[in-house]
């Protein structure tokens, strides 16, 4: 399969998009800031994000982070400094905007989002690890909350993420009684599909995303939707959402190839 590049030759691109048949993935791209969510990177995720949304030859997007960390989470000097110069509203509140687009596209687009995390995964890094649809860790990757070490709430998608999975009395242990966990905690817990040795996790990651996109993408998205409204959805109408997606996949070819392969057996 070839690969498409979408950066440019700068190695000072926040973020890195790369294309390799129906499997994308985005780079975070500030290694020596631990991948540290600021406005730039902010924006250039939106930007990707929209991206990938729109190329209908993707059927699973990989998100993962460039050296030692996965994302430190926001970037405190940026923060820091709009702390002291009374402007956090508007700062944070620009930085926000764009990196909670770039979370809502991630969980409304029609692909399987997979995050694979090594070394630290921390406040609004935690949270893009777990916001996405699936998550393979590193042995060695951590899980820090910190929010409330720095005396604020959880952002970034973390609750979007997390309460749905491990429940309220969980997240609020998470959040407010927990320094860290482990990549076998949050498995654990059912945060992390699979956690493998630091030494595998690139290859591990990509056979699992290679496993996601044998999926057939009436499959794929039609499941992802379904799943992430059953929870608020009254029952009635959430068995006419089922009965609708899967009238919109039996009229694929995907369908009815695997149908005839199937019914076929035996005769």
């Amino acid at each position: 399969m070839s690969t498409q590049d979408h950066t440019t030759p700068s190695s000072d691109e926040p973020a890195r998009l790369t294309i390799e048949g129906p499997i994308a993935t985005i780079t975070l791209n500030r290694p020596a800031a631990f991948n540290s969510i600021n406005l730039s990177i902010a924006q250039k995720l939106e930007q990707l994000g929209a991206e990938v949304e729109a190329n209908n030859a993707i059927r699973v997007l990989v998100i993962q982070g460039e050296g030692r960390a996965f994302s430190a989470g926001g970037d405190l000097q940026t923060i820091g400094a709009a702390a002291a110069a009374d402007t956090i509203a508007p700062v944070v509140g620009e930085l926000l905007k764009h990196y909670h687009a770039f979370i809502e596209t991630i969980r409304r687009m029609p692909k399987i989002v997979l995050s694979s995390v090594h070394g630290s995964a921390a406040g609004a890094g935690m949270g893009l690890a777990f916001v996405t649809d699936l998550c393979i860790a590193a042995e060695d990757a951590r899980f820090t909350p910190a929010y409330a070490k720095i005396g604020v709430s959880p952002d970034g998608g973390s609750t979007v993420g997390m309460v749905g999975t491990v429940g309220t009395r969980r997240a609020l242990q998470l959040f407010l009684a927990e320094d860290s966990f482990s990549a076998q905690q949050a498995y654990d817990w059912g945060l992390v599909a699979r956690v493998v040795p630091a030494a595998e996790l690139k290859a591990a990651t990509q056979k699992f995303a290679e496993r996601l996109a044998q999926n057939p993408p009436a499959a794929i998205s039609g499941t992802k939707s379904l799943v992430y409204q059953a929870a608020v959805t009254p029952v009635r109408q959430q068995l006419d959402a089922e009965e609708e997606k899967i009238i919109d996949a039996m009229h694929t070819d995907d369908f009815r190839v695997a149908v005839k392969k199937f019914t076929s057996k035996g005769k």
